[in-house]
């Protein structure tokens, strides 16, 4: 019985990427089990229970693995960035990691570890436990360069990038990029969340693979950087699989966009009255928060554009709180203390605000709307380009400023959002980009450009597109394990041999249970390791693991051909798809 296991970040929508990636991968090898790892999250990272039972009812073959709550030390101070939480959190969550894939190996054999960026330390507990490590990058190959590259930035450079404003740098595969439009946890050399991404960004050429939720011809030229080894400069570049794009069909929830009568949510509902084409929507993810002053100017642009639109509002951020980030559960907004004094009445014909929450991929694939203004979070970027609609970028958070330069830049499917130098949007930039976006040649420029990345990502899914031959590589790579093309597996002391985990190499895995168990730890925690009744096999130092795929390559990170040329398992794995 063979697995793979997933290890997401807390956050809903990196959850759901990779839940997708699994549909993915049972779509075509529904012979596997897929095994994913939940752990608590240190804030509000949005409600994930829904759409766990919605997938879990759906997918059998998909379980799901609730570690307990890891202990945090008390902060010395606030942390500075709400990602040091969550990557306090996973360095912490390492022994219930450890004790999960212990458990799932009593039962399966586990081909790989699919891990986020930010749980980068279980690459220590992969590696212990002689299972192959690959990270899944939720953002796109772009930021990928940046990430790869960054390693040969920080040694390059003494002061800290927010000291280097005006002086753009040069990262493979990219436009030249300003500091101010790194991800912000790059910025500050002498913060602690910088010091994490350095060490991230030291990692993810150590892994077996880096699975990346975007398509060949999306970001063509960041591709062709990485995989030319023109950004990892310290080594080797590892196999990156560009399987995307991956996105929900439906979202699990997180409100109810307004729901009507008979639970079609009513924002769904108001579009259905509207012309084709001509609303623009405005959203800005599961965590995007916006201060009082600024919704104000948001709804006097709205008003003054002459557009239609559907606008989600949340609750802004009082006293203290991240200015652009929810990290604690809000009520709903009083849309009478936050907006404009008769906004609502004097739109109510051509506009419809809704409270905290909307189902943003129906939305977006709705004929009505034409037009996107988004936070640039990567999830959101792919779901407007599925549904063919341009985007005006506005990024809060992360790497989203980054995904600005790439949309608009780079791929040019959307319009800049522009912020003065402390953040602020006037309500003059909000009329001025909604009406080019909705009602102008570049517009319509941007829109053509959309709706043929769009047609572009249904060629990548098809059979013999980049995506499912990208696909292809990733089942080839966990099937080396067989021992072929330079890697072996250990003797297993309970059959004194190598078993091949599946029986046919080009075709499919072995048989196995689809259990659609759901495992609680935190109430029902697995026993001690040494408790554990499991399997093992022995390395020639006389250790003993648990019956994983064990693999080792011959050689280090690749094999060589006659010339003593270091020949990547990316080329491996091609020839093999070729044979």
């Amino acid at each position: 019985m063979e697995a793979i296991v997933f290890y997401p970040a807390p956050p809903i929508g990196h959850l759901i990427s990779m839940v997708e990636l699994g549909k993915l991968i049972l779509t075509h090898q529904p012979s596997l089990s897929i095994h994913i790892l939940i752990t608590p999250p240190p804030y509000n990272a949005g409600n994930t229970a829904p759409y766990i039972a919605q997938v879990s009812a759906a997918f059998p073959s998909i379980t799901f693995h609730h570690l307990p709550t890891a202990a945090l030390p008390p902060p010395i101070t606030p942390p500075t960035h709400h990602e040091i939480l969550t990557f306090e959190l996973l360095r912490s969550n390492n022994p219930n990691v450890h004790h999960a894939l212990l458990s799932i190996s009593k039962n399966y054999t586990v081909l790989g570890l699919v891990m986020d960026f930010f749980c980068f330390h279980a690459l220590s507990v992969a590696t212990d436990l002689n299972i192959p490590a690959y990270f899944f990058f939720t953002s796109g190959a772009g930021c990928l360069a940046l990430f790869l590259y960054f390693t040969t930035l920080h040694e390059n450079t003494t002061t800290s990038f927010k000291d280097i404003k005006t002086t753009p740098f040069d990262v493979p595969g990219t436009p030249p990029i300003l500091p101010t439009d790194f991800p912000k946890p790059f910025l500050d050399r002498d913060d602690k969340i910088y010091e994490y991404f350095v060490e991230v960004c030291n990692q993810m050429p150590k892994s077996a693979g880096i699975i990346v939720n975007t398509f060949d011809c999306l970001e063509p030229r960041p591709l062709k950087a990485i995989t030319d080894g023109l950004c990892v400069l310290n080594g080797p570049t590892p196999p990156i699989y560009c399987v995307g794009p991956l996105m929900a069909a439906k979202e699990g929830g997180g409100g109810d966009g307004g729901s009507g009568g008979d639970g079609v949510p009513e924002c769904l509902t108001w579009l259905d009255s509207q012309p084709s084409r001509s609303v623009v929507f405005l959203c800005f993810g599961s965590l995007g928060l916006f201060p009082a002053d600024q919704l104000e100017e948001i709804a006097t642009g709205l008003e003054r554009s002459g557009q239609r639109f559907l606008w989600v509002v949340r609750n802004p951020p009082s006293g203290r709180e991240n200015r652009s980030v929810a990290t604690s559960e809000r009520p709903d907004p009083d849309f009478d203390s936050i907006l404009p004094n008769g906004f609502l009445d004097r739109t109510k014909e051509r506009g419809l605000v809704v409270k905290t929450w909307a189902p943003q991929v129906e939305v977006l694939k709705h004929d009505s709307v034409g037009g996107f203004v988004t936070h640039c979070g990567w999830n959101s970027v792919l779901e407007a380009v599925c549904a063919g609609v341009p985007m005006v970028a506005w990024p809060l958070y992360a790497e989203q400023r980054f995904n600005r330069i790439t949309t608009v830049e780079e791929i040019k499917i959307a319009l800049p959002m522009v912020e003065s130098e402390n953040g602020f949007v006037s309500s003059a930039e909000v009329e001025k980009r909604v009406r080019e976006l909705m009602d102008s040649e570049e517009g319509d420029s941007i829109r053509k450009r959309t709706v043929a990345m769009k047609n572009e990502a249904k060629a990548a899914l098809r059979e013999g597109g980049s995506s499912r031959v990208a696909l292809t590589e990733l089942f080839v790579s966990w099937n080396r394990t067989l021992g072929s093309q330079g890697l072996h597996l250990e003797k297993s002391v309970e059959t004194e041999s190598a078993t091949p985990l599946c029986r046919n190499q080009s075709t499919s895995f072995d048989s196995i249970e689809k259990s659609g168990r759901s495992f609680d730890y935190q109430n029902n925690p697995p026993p001690p390791t040494s408790e554990l009744d499991l399997p093992t096999s022995s390395d020639d130092e006389g250790s003993t693991t648990p019956k994983t795929a064990i693999a080792k390559i011959e050689g280090g990170n690749g094999t060589s051909d006659n010339t003593g040329r270091a020949v990547g398992l990316r080329e491996v794995e091609r020839a093999a798809v070729r044979r």
